[in-house]
């Protein structure tokens, strides 16, 4: 299998499960972060997966299945894309979450934000980041966007050197606030790519 085998096609509601999966990889701690969070304002003592398959499967919000588009070989999703139009944006309210605060300041207005690209672990090295990477590119155009933004941490060597390969520039950096759950520590680095 290699790149070349990959297809794709735009998320439905019946994928919120594998897209939660897959932007739980994406987010190297962050989205664990938030659903735990949410499951114990909630007081519900449900799993963060849930949490976030829940919020995957809803209409009309930007973390909705509805601005995933799905890679898959032979009708099995092996990674995804969510990324969704980051209009103005605004500097983070004082009460803000501390730990998520930085990646609150690290926004792109008027790009299409890639807040999760995600590839399962066997399929990786493949050139399907690339691929995924190109899809963007496209879409971005369909949007009438000029700019593509993520979020990246700095430890993470391969992606970083994948983006910079894909040219994106960084553009600022905020320090990682430590937490058990989010998997590394550094800068998060706002990367972007204007076409």
């Amino acid at each position: 299998m290699s790149a070349n085998d990959v297809t794709f096609r735009p998320a439905t509601v019946s994928d919120a499960r594998i897209i939660a999966e897959l932007f739980r990889i994406s987010s190297e701690g962050v989205a664990d972060y938030i659903w735990t969070k949410l499951a114990e304002e909630s007081g519900s003592n449900t799993d963060p997966i849930e949490i976030g398959t829940e919020r995957y499967s809803r209409d009309g919000f930007d973390f909705s299945y509805q601005n995933c588009d799905i890679a898959e070989i032979d009708g099995e999703p092996i990674g995804m894309l969510h990324a969704y139009p980051m209009g103005e944006t605004s500097k983070p309210e004082d009460n803000a979450d501390p730990v998520l605060r930085p990646y609150m300041e690290l926004e792109e207005p008027h790009s299409l934000y890639i807040s999760g690209l995600a590839i399962l672990p066997k399929f990786r090295g493949q050139g399907i980041g690339t691929r995924l990477l190109d899809h963007a590119y496209k879409r971005a155009r369909v949007e009438g966007m000029k700019k593509l933004s993520l979020i990246c941490f700095e430890e993470n060597d391969g992606a970083f050197r994948l983006y910079q390969h894909e040219g994106f520039e960084e553009r600022k950096r905020r320090q990682v606030v430590p937490h058990p759950l989010i998997q590394h520590g550094g800068d998060a680095v706002l990367m972007v790519r204007e076409d």
